[in-house]
C-alpha cells in the first residue's frame, strides 16, 4: 500500500517523540504537504521536517487535531492485522485483571487505537469510533473483534459528540450477530442491565468500578443518596453492600426505570427508591424537606466539556457538592466525582474546600480514586487521565 506523506514543521515532532499521538493542523508543513491534498480519514505516512519517518497514522484535514499516529514503524498501517494485534494486547491486560468478561476492552489512545472505544458485556460488544480514520476502517474493526472475541453480537454506538467535531454522521447499528436493547453485566458481584441501544455512551460506565467497590466500607446500615444515578451503578451497589435505604436521583425516566429493574434483579427492590428530575432542584427540595443522609454520592456528567467552560463548570461543581454536604448527617460521607478531563484535581479539592467552609463544616479527604485498569493512562497524554473520585468525611465544626 502506497501512502501519502504528511510532513511536520521544524521541531513539531517533539511531542510525538515524547509519546503523544496527536498532530495539530498548525504543526503541519503545509507547503510540502498541503492538507487539501488529503481525504477524510485517509491512512498516511508521517515524517519530521528533516524527512525522517515517524510512523503511520490517519488524517482529517478539516479538524484541529488533523492527524493521529497509529504505528511508529512504517511497515504497519491501520488494517485488520494491526487491529487484531492491538485488540489481543488490550485483551491480555483485561483478562489479567478481571475474572469475568465485563470491562472496557479498548480505551483509545491508551491501547494504541486512537479514536476507538470498545466495551465488552460478555458476548455482546459495543464499539464507538469518534474519528474519521477509525470510521474508514469500520469493517476491519468488526472483523478483528469477531476474530479475537467470537462475540454473539457487535453494536456500533456511533452517536457521540466527538463525531460532530470530525463532521461524521451519527448512527447506531448492529454490525454483527444480534444485540438486545439491554445487555447483562456484573460489577463487584452485583448484576445489572445496561441500555446499550438507547443509553448514555456505550450504555454503562466501567471507569468507576473500583471507586464503587470502595463504598463497601462506608454504606452498611446507612441511608444513601445517589445523585446523577443513571441506571444505579453506585446506588444499587450500595444497597447490595448493605445500605438500609438508597435514594437515586436522575433526570432520565428511562434511567430511573432501570434503577428499579436493577434493584429488583438483585433482590433489593425494597431498599431502593428514586426521584426523577433535575439534580440541583431535587437536592434543594430534599434540603427544604429536612432530609438527611449518611452518605451522598455526586457523580455528574462532565460540567466542563471544553476549556472555555472551565469557570462555569468549576462553579457548578462547587454548587452541587455544597448542596450535597447540606444533606449529610453530622458525621457523613461525601463521594465527589468528576469525569471532566479539563477539571484538575486541585480544582475539585478547592470546590470541596470552599463549599464546606461556606456552610461551616469540616471536611477530611479520606480516600482518592481514579479510573480502573481497563482505562489505562499514558503519561505522555494527560487527556487519558480524566476520572477523579474523592471520598470525604464531613463533620460539624
Amino acid at each position: 500500500m502506497t501512502l501519502k506523506t504528511l510532513r511536520l514543521k521544524s521541531r513539531a515532532d517533539r511531542r510525538l517523540k515524547a509519546g503523544h499521538l496527536w498532530i495539530y493542523s498548525n504543526e503541519v508543513d503545509t507547503q510540502t504537504s498541503p492538507l487539501k491534498n488529503f481525504e477524510l480519514g485517509e491512512l498516511i505516512n508521517i515524517e519530521s521536517a528533516e524527512g525522517k519517518p515517524l510512523g503511520t497514522g490517519y488524517i482529517n484535514p478539516n479538524s484541529l487535531i488533523c492527524a493521529r499516529l497509529v504505528s511508529r514503524d512504517n511497515k504497519y498501517v491501520l488494517d485488520r492485522s494491526l487491529l487484531v494485534h492491538r485488540i489481543q494486547v488490550a485483551l491480555s491486560l483485561r483478562e489479567r485483571v478481571f475474572d469475568k468478561p465485563y470491562y472496557r476492552l479498548v480505551f483509545g489512545d491508551s491501547d494504541g487505537l486512537p479514536g476507538l472505544v470498545v466495551d465488552r458485556f460478555g458476548g455482546i460488544v459495543v464499539a464507538q469510533m469518534s474519528t474519521a480514520g477509525m470510521e474508514t476502517v469500520k469493517d476491519e474493526i468488526v472483523e478483528a473483534l469477531v476474530k479475537v472475541l467470537k462475540p454473539s453480537g457487535i453494536l456500533l454506538k456511533n452517536d457521540g459528540t466527538g463525531r460532530q467535531l470530525e463532521k461524521l454522521p451519527e448512527y447506531v447499528e448492529v454490525a454483527y450477530g444480534e444485540v438486545p436493547e439491554k445487555v447483562d453485566l456484573e460489577e463487584n458481584g452485583v448484576k445489572f442491565k445496561a441500555p446499550v441501544m438507547k443509553g448514555q455512551k456505550t450504555g454503562w460506565f466501567y471507569d468507576h468500578r473500583l471507586n464503587r467497590e470502595r463504598l463497601r466500607h462506608y454504606v452498611s446500615g446507612k441511608r444513601v443518596l445517589d445523585v446523577f444515578s443513571y441506571v444505579g451503578g453506585w446506588g444499587v451497589q450500595c444497597a447490595a453492600f448493605g445500605a438500609n435505604q438508597v435514594v437515586c436521583v436522575d433526570a432520565s425516566e428511562q434511567a430511573v426505570d432501570l434503577v428499579h429493574e436493577n434493584a429488583e434483579l438483585n433482590g433489593l427492590a425494597d431498599r431502593v427508591e428514586s426521584i426523577q428530575g433535575d439534580a440541583f432542584t431535587a437536592l434543594k427540595a430534599l434540603r427544604d424537606e429536612g432530609e438527611k443522609f449518611d452518605v451522598v454520592i455526586v457523580d455528574p456528567p462532565a460540567f466542563i466539556k471544553k476549556r472555555k467552560d472551565t469557570k462555569a463548570g468549576e462553579q457548578a461543581y462547587r454548587r452541587i457538592n455544597e448542596l450535597a454536604m447540606r444533606l449529610l448527617e453530622k458525621d457523613g460521607i461525601l463521594v465527589s466525582c468528576s469525569c471532566s478531563m479539563h477539571l484538575q484535581k486541585d480544582s475539585l479539592f478547592d470546590a470541596l474546600r470552599a463549599g464546606s467552609r461556606h456552610i461551616d463544616r469540616n471536611l477530611q479527604i479520606i480516600e482518592q480514586g481514579h479510573q480502573g485498569p481497563d482505562h489505562p493512562i499514558l503519561p505522555a497524554i494527560p487527556e487519558t487521565e480524566y476520572i477523579k473520585a474523592i471520598i470525604a468525611r464531613v463533620t460539624r465544626v
